[in-house]
């Protein structure tokens, strides 16, 4: 491949940063989050929002807890337009909403987005961009440094002319590719920029250094923004925003070394869409600080009706692997995975009542779920599905979470070999029922030579009276009506364990039965039993434990 015709970025942006302080930072507190999706990520569809869309998607993420949304680029369409315009003649955005409205430094474009705001009543942002990059900077719009600086000023004076008399207006600067300008130049054209709208504490500007298009591994970008951090010239009196897009894949991560290199705000889409690879996901960032005890500051406690909208408005789908949100990423199908999670699921709910009773809060850790997908709407119906590559830990907790059925270890690899064979032979996923119908059909053999038609365990002693020390110990007695190879019998045992007397009477009549082990299990009104015998397992059924086990003891000889 022709690599060489690929300039190294590190020959491109040489940031003059010798120390750093992001490596050893930690994010404690989230940024303010700012959803990009009714702008940014509208313009990357192949077919954009229409306004009932658009409406629904505001309206999910105010629902969501986003204190400020970038709702439109106004002087692009009429539809964008008109949006912003609904904004002012209705109450759909709430008084502690920040709207953000997107403009070129260009300024009969910037007089069409003034024009959109006027009548909102909520704080407005508007954000003004311009490329800087060298390559944008000579085949794009064709201007030197000097050029493009007086442009920005030209646009940035024609905001403060235009909006002199709305008092709720703040303004955003961005200096597009900002990750491929060079540090010198950005950080001349944004400190003359807060200069210009005069940035104070109480009127702080945002200053929004995009990775327009990633090219390098995210500590560039990193040492970018705290090059930037530490040297504005207005620090105090600037809100430091990222804007990082994911063409290497990485933009997460852009993101997050950023809020450790001093960034605030993070502007993103709310699962990633945007142009090409798309923008950062702020759902994921979000998810993320939620998974090491950060809280968020947005609420994702029903992240599959999120899902819903989203793939609803933009006419797209979610990926199942998308992180936190994908219908997959809770599931696992390996035997390994399986295994780890039932365990730690069993010892969870072991923690958790132990902790209840001693009135604290018990922590969250499951091998291979960062996350209690119950924290964010979710069941655990689907946290093990069994393919040919499971085991049988996630073969025994569909079955127990189905159906309650607590198998024992030896049984669980007896069965998971069938499972394999099964799997191996149709090459698809197997469903609970289908796993319960086949673990029924491999061991409940109520049809075969033996059938129990009847039976009664009582007490066989008599009152001893006053004379109990005298009198033998009271035995019990079980009575037994079979039928074996089609002849009934009846059997009467006393004194003796109703098992025991079951496997002697077949053992008579020509049906050896060696236990093994053997366990019963209550459920509701009805009972299981597993039993282990010399030539594998049977499983029975029955409206009491020992019903239960009878019935496995019979089922054993059908299945020989």
């Amino acid at each position: 491949m022709p690599y060489h015709r690929y300039a190294n970025v590190y020959d491109r942006v040489d940031v003059p940063l010798t120390e750093r302080t992001w490596p050893t930072a930690r994010i404690t507190t989230a940024p303010l989050w700012v959803p990009v999706d009714l702008r940014d990520g509208n313009q990357a569809l192949a077919e954009p929002m229409d306004p009932a869309r658009k409406q629904r998607f505001f309206e999910l993420l105010v629902a969501v807890g986003y204190k400020e949304i970038e709702v439109g680029y106004p002087s692009a369409s009429q539809t964008d337009f008109d949006f912003v315009r609904l904004l002012a003649g209705s109450a759909i955005a709430p008084p502690d909403v920040t709207i953000v409205v997107f403009t070129p430094a260009r300024r009969d474009l910037i007089e069409r987005t003034v024009e959109s705001i006027r009548g909102i009543t909520n704080d407005v942002v508007v954000h003004m961009y311009a490329a800087t990059a060298p390559t944008w900077r000579d085949v794009v719009l064709g201007k030197g440094r000097d050029e493009l600086r007086e442009l920005i000023l030209a646009g940035g004076r024609d905001i403060l002319e235009l909006t002199a008399d709305l008092a709720n207006v703040r303004f955003e600067f961005s200096p597009e590719v900002f990750n491929l300008t060079e540090p010198d130049y950005v950080l001349e054209l944004c400190d003359a920029v807060t200069t210009l709208w005069d940035a104070g504490p109480d009127r702080p500007v945002i200053l929004n250094l995009p990775a327009t298009v990633e090219v390098a591994t995210p500590n560039v970008y990193a040492d970018q923004i705290e090059y930037m951090h530490r040297n504005l010239a207005r620090r105090d009196s600037v809100i430091l925003s990222v804007h990082p897009h994911n063409d290497r894949g990485t933009g997460v991560a852009c993101a997050e070394l950023a809020m450790l290199a001093g960034a605030q705000r993070v502007e993103g889409c709310v699962f990633g869409n945007g142009e090409r690879t798309g923008n950062v996901d702020i759902a994921t960032l979000a998810l993320n600080l939620f998974a090491q005890g950060v809280d968020p500051m947005i609420d994702f406690s029903d992240i599959d009706e999120i899902a819903r909208t989203v793939a609803h408005c933009t006419r797209m789908p979610i990926h199942e692997r998308h992180p936190y949100v994908g219908d997959l990423v809770h599931t696992a199908f390996s035997g390994t995975h399986q295994d780890a999670i039932n365990k730690g699921l069993a010892e969870h709910r072991q923690r958790a009542a132990a902790l209840r009773r001693a009135e604290r809060e018990i922590d969250w850790r499951v091998p291979y779920l960062p996350i209690d997908p119950a924290d964010i709407g979710r069941t655990y119906d689907a946290v093990i599905r069994v393919n040919s590559q499971s085991g049988k830990g996630g073969i025994a907790y569909l079955l127990n979470t189905g159906y309650g059925l607590e198998l024992p270890r030896r049984m669980q690899i007896d069965f998971a070999r069938r499972v394999q064979v099964h799997t191996d032979a149709h090459g698809e996923e197997i469903t609970a029922a289908a796993l319960y119908e086949l673990f029924e059909a491999a061991y409940l053999h109520p049809d075969g030579p033996v059938v129990l038609k009847d039976w009664l365990v009582e007490d066989a002693g008599e009152d001893p009276g006053d004379d109990a020390d005298d009198q033998p110990e009271s035995a019990s007695r079980i009575d037994l009506t079979l039928v074996v190879d089609g002849i009934t019998h009846a059997i009467r045992g006393s004194g003796v364990d109703p098992i025991d007397a079951l496997t002697a009477a077949l053992d008579d009549l020509g049906h050896r039965v060696e236990i093994l082990s053997l366990t019963a299990q209550t459920l509701g009104d009805t009972a299981v039993a597993y039993l282990e015998h010399r030539s594998g397992w049977s499983f029975g059924r029955g409206a009491s434990a020992l019903g239960a086990s009878l019935a496995a003891v019979c089922g054993a000889v059908n299945a020989t």
